[in-house]
């Protein structure tokens, strides 16, 4: 027997915002190597054990909640692009998704409490930061 899944059965609570000098879809990079200038994570007080050994040079991977994208498109021109092949969002980096949740490697440069500034990120100003974890090396560097 299949259960049905309430609406607010797994609820999303954001650990901070971005602060980038990108403020519309228009003017940011398709990735973060394409490009983007450097950003802030601003991570809220009540994350403040979580921030605190974030290091300068470490490569993390940030989940972002794309709050402006749309989420009732399944399947994409990638890049925007006609002449490519529709495809489904599930195999594109698409914004626009079912659930828009966004996915960039960055690398850290600057530490400053609750503030964390990063090379890489596309995300646009006020995006809400869903989690932060680190990019992970071999198996027997763990």
């Amino acid at each position: 027997m299949v259960q049905a899944v309430r609406d607010d059965a797994y609820p999303l609570h954001p650990v901070g915002r971005v602060a980038s000098p990108l403020t519309d879809t228009a003017s940011a990079p398709r990735q973060g190597d394409e490009g983007a200038p450097t950003a802030w994570l601003v991570f809220h007080p009540q994350v403040e054990r979580a921030v605190r050994d974030l290091r300068v040079g470490t490569d993390m991977l940030v989940l972002t909640w794309l709050d402006r994208a749309r989420r009732d498109v399944l399947a994409v021109h990638p890049r925007g692009d006609a002449n490519r092949p529709e495809t489904g969002v599930f195999s594109t980096r698409s914004p626009h998704r079912p659930n828009p949740i966004g996915l960039h490697r960055v690398r850290v440069l600057t530490v400053d409490g609750l503030r964390v500034e990063v090379a890489d990120l596309e995300a646009l100003d006020g995006t809400p930061i869903l989690d932060v974890k680190p990019v992970l090396g071999a198996a027997d560097e763990r």
